[in-house]
């Protein structure tokens, strides 16, 4: 049987909170580089991008685009990680998908990985490995929706919107409105 821990009120204020500790943190927007992991760690990603221009829409000078307003494109992209993982003997894989960066790439910019789910640490390790093949950033931040503990390596998120402690035997399920037609995230177990 599910339980409901989050519903779309929940989510909303949760990627509110995240976006002005992201923004807090940064010291603004200027070299912030948001990439979210497939699948929905990009829907993410773009609701955070979208609430941190609604935010601080300032100049977009960092991007190149002088005199011309921000846009959460300028911020937000995707790491496909399919390739770095370490389990793809064990696990069937799904079809990778395009890794794309913000025009301005992340050379020098604080890049904010966001994931749906912490949970051994595995899935940042594998985008870790995939961001080093792109570029050097000048740092790496992590924001999840949901941490539920149970770490297997030494990462921590540095944003996260709900600790859930769960015991291994339990399943988080995050489903958002653009894929799955409702907004929740449960537990089963």
């Amino acid at each position: 049987m599910a339980r409901t821990v989050l519903q779309q009120a929940d989510t909303a204020r949760a990627l509110t909170r995240i976006s002005h500790e992201i923004l807090e943190s940064n010291r603004g927007a200027d070299d912030l580089v948001i990439l979210g992991i497939p699948t929905r760690g990009v829907l993410l990603a773009e609701r955070i991008g979208r609430l941190i221009v609604e935010i601080e829409p300032g100049e977009g000078t960092d991007a190149g685009l002088t005199g011309a307003r921000r846009d959460a494109a300028d911020l937000v992209g995707s790491l496909d990680i399919t390739m770095y993982r370490d389990d793809l003997s064990k696990h069937p894989t799904r079809t990778p998908q395009p890794t794309q960066l913000p025009r301005q790439g992340i050379d020098g910019k604080t890049v904010v990985l966001v994931d749906d789910v912490l949970y051994s640490g595995r899935t940042i390790r594998a985008a870790l490995d995939a961001l080093n093949d792109l570029g050097r950033p000048r740092a790496v931040r992590l924001a999840v929706l949901v941490d539920r503990g149970h770490r297997e390596l030494p990462i921590r998120a540095d944003f996260v919107g709900k600790n859930l402690p769960t015991s291994r035997d339990e399943r988080i399920n995050v489903r958002l409105a653009e894929i799955d037609g409702v907004e929740e995230v449960t537990i089963e177990g």
